[in-house]
């Protein structure tokens, strides 16, 4: 079974910047769809931004776009989330999940139903 490991997170100020790392390991699929979720305290957990393998098309909540940045490393089976001018409600713990063997879907790209495999968590908290 295809695990994911995530890593980064942290504390910091309004206005700071984090970075995210998701590794997968070992699978097969040339098509696949990954990206980051997260679930603030009493909160659903909600889609931040996703990522298509091999088209490299990308699909982000209104609430992160021109802040959050989505990438990826084929090669080493590992996406990305770029955090600029991060805010307290940006708190919350993030998960990468994926989505194998197909790309991104183009309608709710970020709804949660399509995606079977999950990261542990890492929490990111920003303080006013």
């Amino acid at each position: 079974q295809v695990q994911l490991v995530e890593s980064g997170g942290g504390s910091v100020q309004a206005g700071g910047s984090l970075r995210l790392s998701c590794s997968a390991s070992e699978y097969t699929w040339s098509s696949n769809c990954m990206g980051w979720f997260r679930q603030a305290p009493g909160k659903e957990r909600e889609g931040v931004t996703v990522i298509s393998t091999p088209t490299g098309n990308t699909y982000s909540a209104a609430s992160v776009k021109g802040r959050f940045t989505i990438s990826q490393d084929n090669a080493k089976k590992t996406i990305y989330l770029q955090m600029n001018s991060l805010k307290p409600e940006d708190t919350a713990v993030y998960y990468c999940a994926a989505d194998f063997g197909r790309v991104c879907g183009t309608s709710a790209p970020l709804s949660r139903g399509r995606f079977r495999t999950w990261g542990q968590g890492a929490q990111v908290t920003v303080s006013s």
